[in-house]
C-alpha cells in the first residue's frame, strides 16, 4: 500500500526517495559488521526479483505497478462480487492476520457506520470518499484504528479503493441508519 501511495502521490514519492538517499548516505558512514548466514542471505537477495518502479504518473484507470503486481490483474479484469447494494468487493488476500481487498462504491453510496478492532488502511485509487474527518481523493490513504468510528460516503462518481484490514470492523450507530446503509438507501 505504501509503495502504491508513493506512486500515486509524486511529492510523497520524491520525499521518500530523498529519505532513502539520506539513509543510504548514513549507512556509508557506518563501520561494516560481519553478517550471520552471509551466503544464504546473499543467495536470497540475488534470487529475488526487484519491484518494477517506473516513477511516472499513474494513467487514469490504471493501478500503481506494485498493486497490479500484488493483485495479479488490472482494474478491468477484476471479478467483483456484490457485498451490499451499490458496493462491490474483490478479496485479494485473506488470512487470520490480514484481509486485503478492493472496494467499488457507486456514487453517493454510504458504507455502514462502523468502528475498528484493529488497523484499517484504505488507499483511494479512483474517485473519492468523505467522512467526518474530511475528503480522501485519489492517492490519499485513510488510516483508521480502534479510536475511530465513521461512516464513509463515496463522492459524486464511483469510488475504487484498496483496503487492508488487520482486524474485523464492528457495525455501530443507530439501527435505522444501519439498516438504510446496508440496503443502500
Amino acid at each position: 500500500m505504501v509503495g502504491s501511495h508513493l506512486e500515486m502521490q509524486a511529492p510523497a514519492g520524491r520525499f521518500a526517495h530523498t529519505l532513502q538517499r539520506l539513509a543510504g548516505d548514513s549507512l556509508e558512514a557506518v563501520e561494516p559488521q560481519p553478517l550471520k548466514f552471509r551466503d544464504r542471505t546473499l543467495f536470497d537477495i540475488l534470487k529475488s526479483t526487484p519491484p518494477r518502479l517506473d516513477g511516472g504518473p499513474v494513467d487514469r484507470g490504471m493501478w500503481p505497478a506494485l498493486l497490479r503486481a500484488y493483485a495479479g490483474k488490472d482494474l478491468s479484469g477484476i471479478p467483483w462480487r456484490t457485498k451490499l447494494p451499490g458496493l462491490r468487493e474483490h478479496v485479494i488476500e485473506r488470512s487470520s492476520e490480514v484481509e486485503a481487498s478492493l472496494l467499488w462504491a457507486r456514487p453517493g453510496r454510504a458504507l455502514p457506520n462502523h468502528g475498528h478492532h484493529g488497523l484499517e488502511l484504505t488507499l483511494v485509487l479512483e474517485g473519492e470518499f468523505h467522512d467526518h474527518r474530511g475528503i480522501f481523493g485519489e492517492g490519499d490513504v485513510s488510516v483508521a484504528d480502534e479510536t475511530l468510528d465513521h461512516r464513509p460516503i463515496a463522492g459524486d462518481k464511483p469510488c475504487v479503493c484498496f483496503s487492508v484490514l488487520f482486524a474485523p470492523i464492528a457495525l455501530s450507530g443507530p439501527m435505522i441508519r444501519l439498516f438504510g446503509d446496508i440496503i443502500g438507501v
